[in-house]
């Protein structure tokens, strides 16, 4: 994490993230300052200038932290189910919560941000792909999909369609969709014993 020195109170720290979340949600990330967020977590400014160096490290620690509950990767031997249940759980904290609004308004800021979107694919998509090629990697150890397959792109093909329409806002982002995309995809990987 961006996160400066080791953190004194935990309920602070929960009610920064906690703000950061709902006012950039609320307002988009451009119309939200540090002052605001520690005015709406009840600290003040020099706490969150402690422990991160800006704005946006605040947000992104905010949503990496929130989507914690949901981004392991079961392993129940059958990676289709696998796939579909964490890329479900993720698209309804996406949906149904404050995340999704603040996910797009920090993706949109590291457009302009180098540092941001450095520490934004560091930090979360990153992990995420390597939990994901872990258990793409291990359904091909064992002959579910082709030995072929590139797990890369696999990762791209499922991923890109939440991003796509989370972002691009071309369609509503459903758990239908994850099912539907998951189902194309594994119609060219899977293997058929």
């Amino acid at each position: 994490m961006e996160s400066v020195p080791r953190r004194r109170n935990e309920e602070s720290h929960r009610a920064i993230l906690h703000a950061a979340i709902t006012l950039v949600a609320e307002k988009g990330f451009e119309n939200v300052t540090v002052e605001a967020i520690a005015s709406h977590a009840g600290v003040g400014k020099q706490t969150i200038y402690r422990w991160w160096r800006s704005k946006g490290a605040v947000v992104l620690e905010a949503i990496n932290d929130g989507f914690a509950d949901v981004a392991a990767f079961p392993d129940t031997g059958d990676i289709v189910a696998d796939l579909r249940t964490q890329m479900e759980n993720v698209t309804v904290k996406l949906v149904t919560t404050d995340f999704g609004s603040a996910y797009r308004g920090l993706i949109a800021a590291a457009q302009s941000d180098p540092e941001l979107a450095r520490k934004h694919i560091e930090q979360i998509i990153e992990p995420a792909s390597v939990a994901c090629r872990e258990r793409l990697i291990r359904a091909r150890d064992a002959g579910q999909i082709r030995s072929d397959t590139d797990v890369q792109t696999t990762i791209d093909l499922l991923y890109g369609a939440i991003y796509y329409r989370l972002l691009l806002s071309t369609r509503p982002l459903a758990t239908e969709q994850v099912a539907q995309a998951v189902d194309l995809v594994f119609a060219g990987i899977r293997t058929f014993n």
